[in-house]
């Protein structure tokens, strides 16, 4: 499996399932978010202007997908917002089609176009390496079926501020379902402080938040 390959059997609406572990505090937080997540092929005008973006011959891609996102936490103030969406484009090393850059028209920790490192290993799970200008992360998903996939992260903030994350993911419906039945639902609300110290440092997966 190739990375678009992987992009593809993830083409549709998701449910995760997320618990972040704030090291520096020796706490866990809950969260959910909704998902949805498309494929777009090597034509597509996005995928080319991505591209374009980061000044990247078009030629080069294989592919992309459209990312939209909807989600909360369990220590998210009223005013808080977990919602956004972003494109990325692939572009394959030329000797090596299992690996190579991912251009994004956005980070999910700095709003700026990013190039990140994607890999497929031994297992057929996709590794993400992103380093920004103010902390790094190493993501790696796979499937565990078609419909169940697992992600987990861990963001390095220079400073020494680091949280690790897994999530389970449920297959919920295809990209034209709409339903509006997939609120989060989230409680348990955390101390303040360690919000506050969190909220500097939020992070955005590869696949949505």
């Amino acid at each position: 499996m190739d990375a678009m390959e992987f992009f593809q059997l993830s083409t549709g609406k998701w449910r995760s399932q997320r618990t972040t572990h704030h090291l520096a505090f020796k706490r866990s937080e809950a969260g959910e978010s909704n998902i949805l997540v498309e494929a777009l092929g090597a034509d597509h005008p996005k995928v080319i202007e991505i591209c374009e973006l980061h000044q990247v011959d078009p030629k080069l891609a294989i592919g992309g997908a459209f990312v939209s996102w909807h989600g909360a936490m369990g220590w998210d103030r009223e005013d808080e917002n977990h919602e956004g969406s972003t494109v990325f484009s692939l572009i394959p090393d030329a000797d090596n089609p299992r690996q190579g850059s991912l251009l994004r028209e956005r980070g999910y920790a700095e709003i700026v176009p990013i190039a990140g490192r994607y890999e497929m290993d031994d297992e057929d799970a996709l590794v993400l390496i992103t380093e920004y200008e103010t902390m790094s992360s190493i993501e790696r998903f796979w499937f565990v079926s078609p419909s169940i996939r697992m992600r987990t992260s861990t963001v390095k903030r220079f400073g020494g501020f680091s949280t690790a994350t897994f999530c389970t993911e449920f297959r919920v419906g295809d990209v034209s379902d709409t339903s509006n039945s997939d609120e989060a639902d989230l409680s348990n609300q955390n101390p303040e402080q360690i919000s506050n110290a969190t909220e500097s440092t939020e992070y955005f997966s590869l696949f949505g938040w």
